[in-house]
């Protein structure tokens, strides 16, 4: 019987995300099929094999490692704000553990940017994962790009992305943005919850934002919109037509020098056909700049919408002493956590933990049932652990808007503004059908 409402739970899920679509006729019914069938692989491949566990956790170490480097810096210039592995002194300060490393990884990728290899596999990923998904190239790269690196540190390392994309594609993107953790954090989830399933909860989560990102919003991209770019076509670097004749004549014989090399010179070499790049020294200023401004953007966002939280618990703590946004979320989301297969009581703690999580994040959460969460049913350690193994929350909100201020124009940012409860709502959609997919096959 459980087994049965699991799947249910599963069906209910996409049915929500069908029903509150800005546009159901222009659902991808077939895109939205080949996802929910590779994340349903997914789930049994890495629920039921060690390997399938070991190739994400070692990728996921990787990103860790690049994270655990960057305090170096900020103990140096900080001492003793964070440890080696950010998680010293406790708590943890989430400003220098967690977004602190943007000033070294937002550099670091925009290097990769600047020399054409980050293009390069975004282009190739991106193929590979359009053809099978049928969704956008760049999207789908970002998918993988934000399921190890974070929201914050996959937005700002793709600026040149999002300035490029139209109003809805960035709403797309935010929306995904709600549904991911960040690689340097996962080593303390695995301290709290049972690791294999925070483990499998991160690649289903990638897929998942792909689905539900679409049927919430669905944007149609033409071939000529589904394109990389890179550094050279940002506007402030687009050449003006101002050319003479004897200079275009010389151009065109040196971009045919430039094409008649080897590839291996043509890699090191300068295309002739495309406008200088800046000094890269200068623009690695400009990098660690931007990287600066997105941390007190993230910071005053994240600020604002915690405190006004409290002020509205305080405010229904004038009602009843036990009334909270969590308490109130708690109802809403008892029928949700019934929907993965539990009992109603176990369903109804739940619900609340999940209310908890919205209003506050999943380190309380984790917090809170690091003690007794290996003494619960395998089914509930299941769904639990992965439904909170995600930043979709009340202040991943306001850092994703705080982010998207620091690097788009004010159209796009009203367009995502506008969409404010879609964009939660994908986040929590993500997390639920990621935990009804592994109690599908764990019980």
């Amino acid at each position: 019987m459980e087994l049965i409402v699991n799947i249910l739970g599963v069906l209910a899920f996409i049915a929500l995300g069908w029903a509150f679509s800005a546009d159901r006729k222009n659902i991808d019914w077939v895109s939205v099929g080949l996802m929910c069938a590779i994340n349903l692989f997914l789930a049994w491949f890495l629920t039921s094999f060690e390997v399938g566990r070991a190739i994400v956790s070692g990728a996921a170490a990787g990103f860790a490692e690049l994270v655990t480097l960057s305090y170096q810096g900020i103990n140096f210039a900080f001492a003793n704000w964070v440890g080696p592995d950010g998680l010293d002194p406790a708590p943890v300060n989430f400003v220098t553990s967690a977004l602190l490393p943007i000033l070294m990884i937002v550099p670091l990728f925009d290097t990769l940017t600047y020399i054409g290899f980050l293009p390069w596999v975004i282009k190739w990923v991106g193929r590979g994962l359009s053809f099978i998904t049928r969704r956008p190239k760049f999207e789908t790269f970002y998918a993988v790009e934000m399921m190890f690196l974070g929201n914050t540190e996959a937005l700002a390392v793709s600026k040149v992305q999002l300035q490029h994309m139209r109003a809805g594609r960035n709403v797309t993107l935010a929306m995904m943005s709600m549904s991911c953790v960040t690689a340097a954090i996962i080593g303390s989830y695995i301290q709290m919850v049972p690791a294999q399933f925070v483990i499998t909860a991160i690649p289903l989560n990638c897929i998942n934002a792909l689905i539900f990102s679409h049927m919430l919003y669905p944007v149609k991209v033409t071939p000529e919109e589904d394109r990389i770019y890179g550094l050279a076509d940002t506007p402030d670097e687009t050449p003006v037509e101002d050319s003479t004749d004897a200079e275009k004549i010389e151009l065109a014989k040196a971009v045919e020098a430039y094409e008649a090399l080897p590839p291996v010179k043509r890699f090191f070499t300068h295309d002739p056909a495309k406008p200088e790049k800046e000094p890269y020294f200068s623009f690695l200023g400009d990098s660690i700049l931007t990287g600066g401004q997105l941390i007190l953007i993230i910071t005053a966002n994240v600020v604002a919408f915690v405190a006004l939280a409290a002020v509205i618990n305080a405010l229904l703590g004038l009602i009843n002493p036990n009334l909270s946004l969590e308490s109130i979320l708690g109802v809403f989301m008892f029928i949700p956590a019934w929907l993965m297969g539990l009992d109603p009581g176990t369903a109804w703690d739940f619900a609340q933990l999940m209310g908890l999580k919205l209003v506050t994040n999943e380190f309380v959460v984790m917090g809170e049932v690091s003690g007794s969460v290996t003494s619960f049913a395998p089914h509930y350690q299941a769904v639990l652990t992965t439904f909170i193994t995600s930043f979709a929350n009340f202040s991943t909100l306001g850092m994703v808007i705080g982010c998207f201020k620091g690097m788009v124009s004010k159209e796009k940012n009203d367009a995502i503004s506008h969409q404010v409860g879609r964009l939660l709502l994908s986040g929590i959609l993500v997390s639920l059908l990621s935990a009804a997919l592994v109690g599908l096959f764990v019980w």
